[in-house]
Formats: C-alpha cells, sequence, structure tokens
C-alpha cells in the first residue's frame, strides 16, 4: 500500500509538473504573438523590402530596449510591390505622428529588427491604428547592385588614372633631360652673363636713376616759371593793347593769335603740373620699384648661379659625388 501511494503521489507531481511547463510555454507564446498585448498601440507601416521581418520580431524605440513586437507581415494587398507590417508597442512609448519606421540591426551578424525614430517634440501622438512613415532598407543585395553598377564607371575612372601616370612619366623623364649637366653649365654661364652686364651697367643705371630724380625736382619750380612768365606776358599784351587802339587789323589779328596761344600754353602749364602733382607719389614709388626690381634681380641671378634647378622643382638634386656618374 505504501509503495502504490507513493507512485500515485509521485506520477501526480509530474504530471502537475508537466501542466505548470505547458502552461508557461503557451503564456510565452502568446507573449510573443502579441495575443496578451491588447491594450498595446497598433501600428502599420510599408517598404519595398521587409529586410528579413516576421511575426514576433521585436521593436524598439530609438535604439534602446524593446517596447513592442512585430505582430504580422504581408504584401500589401493594393500594391504588391511592397510589404505591409504591422506591429504592437506599449502604450507609454512617445511614437510621434512623424515618427519613423526602419529596419536596422545591432551588428552586421545579427537579426534585424523594427526600429522606430523619434519625431518632433512639437508633433501630436500618433493615435492606434496609424500608418507610420518609413525609410526603406538596404540590404546586401542592393549593395551589390550599386556597386556593381559603380564598376564600369570605376574601370574609366582607372583608364584616365593610368593616362596620367604615363604622362606623368613623361614629364619627369623631360625635367630629367632638362635638368642634365649640360644644361646646368649653360644655365649657369647665362646667369654669369646676366650678372656680368648688371655689374658692368650698374653705375649708368644708377646714374640715369639719380637723372630721373633730378630732372623731376626740377620740373616743378620750371612750371612755375612758365606761368609766371605767361601771367607777366598777358599783362604786356594787355597794355599793348591798350596802346594800340587804332584800327589795325593786322596788328589786332596778330595780338588775338598771340593771346590765344598763351591761353593754350596757360592751360597746357596747368595740365601738366596737375599731372605732376598727382602722379608725384607714382613716379617716386616706381623709382623705388626699379631699385628692388634691380636688386631681386641680382638676388636671382645669384641664386640660380648656384642653384639653377630651382627654376623647375623645388626639392634639392642629389650630391654629386666626384668621380662618379649622376643619377637619374
Amino acid at each position: 500500500m505504501n509503495s502504490s501511494s507513493s507512485t500515485r503521489r509521485e506520477e501526480a507531481f509530474v504530471g502537475l509538473f508537466v501542466l505548470i511547463a505547458a502552461g508557461l510555454l503557451i503564456a510565452t507564446l502568446f507573449a510573443l504573438t502579441g495575443v496578451f498585448g491588447r491594450g498595446d498601440n497598433r501600428y502599420r507601416t510599408f517598404f519595398n523590402n521587409a529586410g528579413g521581418l516576421r511575426p514576433g520580431t521585436s521593436v524598439h524605440y530609438q535604439g534602446g530596449p524593446p517596447v513592442g513586437r512585430v505582430e504580422s507581415v504581408r504584401t500589401d494587398a493594393n500594391d504588391v510591390t511592397r510589404a505591409e507590417v504591422v506591429f504592437r508597442v506599449n502604450k507609454d512609448v512617445p511614437v510621434k505622428t512623424d515618427s519613423k519606421a526602419i529596419i536596422t540591426s545591432n551588428s552586421p551578424l545579427s537579426d534585424n529588427y523594427l526600429g522606430i525614430k523619434p519625431g518632433t517634440n512639437s508633433a501630436p501622438r500618433a493615435p492606434s491604428g496609424s500608418v507610420l512613415k518609413s525609410e526603406e532598407y538596404v540590404g546586401f543585395a542592393e549593395l551589390e547592385a550599386e556597386i556593381a553598377a559603380l564598376a564600369p564607371q570605376a574601370k574609366v575612372l582607372l583608364g584616365n588614372l593610368n593616362d596620367r601616370v604615363t604622362e606623368l612619366q613623361v614629364t619627369v623623364a623631360r625635367v630629367n633631360d632638362v635638368l642634365n649637366d649640360k644644361n646646368r653649365e649653360n644655365l649657369s654661364a647665362s646667369m654669369a652673363n646676366v650678372r656680368g652686364v648688371l655689374e658692368e651697367n650698374r653705375p649708368a643705371l644708377r646714374a640715369t636713376i639719380n637723372n630721373v630724380n633730378d630732372a623731376s625736382a626740377k620740373i616743378a619750380p620750371l612750371l612755375d616759371d612758365l606761368k609766371k612768365t605767361n601771367a607777366q606776358l598777358q599783362k604786356t599784351l594787355d597794355s599793348a593793347e591798350g596802346t594800340l587802339a587804332e584800327n589795325r587789323p593786322d596788328i589786332r589779328k596778330s595780338v588775338e593769335d598771340l593771346r590765344r596761344l598763351l591761353a593754350t600754353a596757360n592751360q597746357v602749364t596747368d595740365q601738366l603740373q596737375g599731372t605732376l602733382s598727382a602722379n608725384s607719389e607714382n613716379i617716386d614709388e616706381i623709382l623705388m620699384n626699379f631699385r628692388e626690381a634691380s636688386l631681386n634681380l641680382r638676388q636671382l641671378t645669384q641664386t640660380l648661379k648656384q642653384r639653377p634647378y630651382t627654376l623647375l622643382r623645388s626639392a634639392s638634386p642629389p650630391a654629386h659625388e666626384p668621380g662618379r656618374a649622376p643619377k637619374d
């Protein structure tokens, strides 16, 4: 009797355990499918590529923990080119009318899930049953198609790059040919000739600059004297005109011609003086620039004589070792 009652008690415990385990399994399945989420908000969205979503896939808000589950994934009855995704989220999730649904994952090797991007603060809450906007999912197939479309352009780009490299090699070869020893010697000789010419003509050039300075300084007083002479001559003509008041057409005509000539001379003098006054600073600047240009030309001559390769490249050439042929 004791053994049979013990056996029945064990069988009852095993049966109770099986019932409890089955109940937990059924409850878990119902929780995953959303049967117990009747108080949640229900939304819809559409994708051209569902990205592997299926019923029970988790829904995440702003990349956080799961806030709901996908209820169904089916082809849109109005447009067979896209999929309709129905999902539920908790009521406390602030889904706005401008929130967007996306398909994403935490890593390239993990499964995709449905994500919700938050909307703006000013937007109202989306009521249950609303259709949310979506951002299209780009999978590996789409990426492969994009890469395949870029392949012809990449080939053209590589061909152009090879052509530019070939042209660059030709240019480098020409530069090396220009910078050979013979051309360096010719360039050094030319720079030496230019320097010799400058050294030889430097006194004459300096004297010319000094003469220009002296002439500029003497022009202003000369113009003042010319204006004074014109004024005195004008007064003399006025006196002569009063004296020769008699009717002599030839003398009167000569006096009028002389008066017009003096008026023209006065205008030319005024214009010349105005031009010199306006350009006096420019003349001084031109002379100063001429001196600086002479000094710069001298420095350039010395530089090119010492380092003629700076005309074509900034890097210094390799040092030449006596008794060894220069390297290309």
